[in-house]
């Protein structure tokens, strides 16, 4: 048996899409910050509190800024008062609710969007607040007979579940409060208001600080996370999937030219927050092709990564035996591109969840040996995922699994965890195939985002809108403020996120949201262009009726 060390890289991808409306500022749904205190911060503590630990952690530049965005407007309100933008954090503090039935449901409701099992079953105090929530859901007039109380203490304990595992450890106010249990007070609600705001305050400073000492190698996506094989080319999606329908439209218009504004604004963002140049790019939703290869270069990138399936399709295509694990060169291009392991990624997205943190390591340290006797030294083992998403399924938001993983492969004799410009600045052994067959992480295909009814029409409501902002961007002549607010909202509406949740097979209430948030700002886009919004952008997109795996935020390919 060879004693050879293989190489480990751990990937964790971050990205929320852009929730706040252009209009006023306030932010339709939480979930940015809510993952700033429970998984930007968990992820950023275990790489902090083991020296051995390695990974890659990709930010989508858009989430930064939401980032940075929560943090001042949370520092404003606590400074001068200003508007926190943020509903769920203005009834957090406010002082009194509204009378009526519907709204005091509606901010009952909001209190508990949380796991069920695992953020709220953990409270004994924050499931009895559910068990009464409950008869409000059958009866909603009972809501007008709950008291202001009862919807502060729900939006208290909302956050409480949702700090992460690493601040209830360390953070004497919040175990003061899970003690406490109820009767939260305005002044309390109000420090842990200030408590949420040093959390988000800190992330990209901590994972800053991370990569100047070594921890971490970061690496970004483009700005909005659009789809760029996509925007680049429609048909590229017939590659993996020669019988799906596309969009009416032909074309993305402009495609080549949207898909450079994403690099070099994203860019630009992730260089003012972490002060330099990342050398690796993972593609929004791991989506590449030929063209999309071609040019990462231009933007400086070394390496970017997919799903295993797009390297079988790229292999069953090209008539040519199936390469090991490690790096790989398509045609004469310099560009290295990596797959990662789906069944190892899939196993701590999905399968170890229900687990206990020793047995799932050590299954997944015996899958990770076995592929150190198939690879040696030559190899190199990816195993990527959403990095946000993923734990609030786990106890203790996968706190035990997390500290285990790291502490395990870091110190394991046959295993090197690493990082990716790491291993390729050692000389890493690659391989080379002579295309790529285009797709994504998720199947291999972009199935996820168009080749269906309602993600075409998605697609067709898009076209339009860019087909307005090139006549009449062309023709007016905007201040650079306004042209580059144009710009970015246009951005923001190339997301994949809201072709993501497009589909029955989503759950109704993700559905609703994304679909109605991306037609708002299609029609906010109108509305800076000057013209009125298009009738076509009142009509319900889609409507979900699903229950998949982990709500619909995540994908498993095994």
């Amino acid at each position: 048996m060879s004693e050879q060390r293989l190489r480990v890289v751990v990937g964790w991808h971050m990205h929320q899409p852009e929730y706040r409306d252009p209009a006023n500022g306030v932010s339709a749904l939480p979930w940015t910050y809510l993952h700033a205190i429970k998984d930007y911060s968990d992820m950023a503590a275990h790489l902090e509190n083991d020296p051995g630990a390695r990974a890659v952690v990709n930010f989508a530049p858009l989430l930064l800024e939401q980032i940075e965005g929560r943090a001042a407007t949370i520092a404003g309100f606590v400074q001068s008062g200003e508007p926190l933008c943020e509903p769920i954090l203005e009834a957090l503090v406010a002082e009194t609710y509204p009378r009526d039935a519907a709204s005091r449901l509606a901010l009952i409701e909001a209190g508990l969007r949380s796991h069920q099992q695992r953020l709220i079953e953990r409270y004994p105090a924050y499931h009895q607040l559910f068990r009464i929530a409950e008869q409000a859901r059958v009866e909603p007039a009972f809501a007008e007979y709950l008291s202001d109380q009862y919807i502060a203490d729900t939006l208290t304990w909302l956050h409480i579940a949702w700090m992460g595992e690493t601040i209830r450890r360390s953070n004497d106010f919040v175990q003061q409060l899970e003690v406490q249990g109820r009767s939260f007070t305005l002044a309390q609600r109000r420090q842990l208001l200030e408590l949420i705001g040093e959390i988000c305050s800190g992330i990209i400073p901590r994972y800053r600080q991370l990569a100047d000492r070594g921890r971490v190698e970061l690496t970004i996506t483009p700005y909005g996370h659009p789809i760029v094989p996509l925007m680049l080319d429609l048909n590229s999606a017939k590659e993996a999937m020669p019988d799906a329908p596309l969009p009416e439209s032909p074309a993305y218009p402009g495609g080549e030219a949207r898909a450079r504004w994403h690099f070099e604004r994203g860019l630009a963002v992730f260089e003012r927050c972490f002060g330099f140049r990342p050398v690796g790019c993972w593609c929004s939703e791991g989506s590449i092709s030929e063209a999309t290869l071609d040019l990462l270069p231009d933007f400086g990138f070394q390496w970017t990564a997919s799903g295993a399936n797009v390297l079988a399709h790229s292999v069953r295509d090209a008539g040519v035996a199936y390469p090991p694990s490690r790096p790989i060169h398509f045609g004469k291009r310099e560009l290295s591109c990596l797959f990662r392991d789906d069944e190892l990624s899939d196993a701590v997205g999905f399968q170890y969840q229900t687990w206990h943190a020793d047995d799932a390591i050590d299954d997944l340290v015996k899958r990770l040996e076995k592929r150190a006797d198939e690879q040696g030294s030559e190899g190199l083992v990816l195993i990527y995922l959403d990095g946000e998403n993923a734990w609030e399924f786990y106890p203790h938001n996968a706190y035990w699994l997390l500290s285990t993983l790291y502490r395990r492969l870091a110190h394991h004799p046959r295993l090197e965890l690493t990082t990716v410009r790491d291993a390729l600045a050692q000389g890493v052994a690659s391989a080379t195939l002579p295309r790529l067959t285009a797709g994504s992480w998720v199947y291999g295909t972009f199935s996820t985002w168009i080749g269906s009814a309602d993600k075409n029409r998605g697609w067709d409501l898009l076209v339009d809108a860019k087909k307005a902002y090139d006549s009449v961007t062309a023709s007016t002549p905007f201040s650079t403020e306004a042209r580059a607010a144009i710009d970015r909202q246009l951005a923001v509406c190339e997301a994949s996120d809201w072709f993501w949740w497009l589909g029955d097979y989503n759950p109704g209430r993700a559905v609703s949201d994304f679909e109605s948030l991306y037609r708002l700002h299609l029609r906010r886009l109108f509305e800076m262009l000057g013209l009125p919004p298009p009738q076509t952008l009142a009509a319900v997109l889609s409507q979900g009726q699903g229950d998949p795996a982990a709500g619909g935020t995540m994908r498993a390919n095994t």
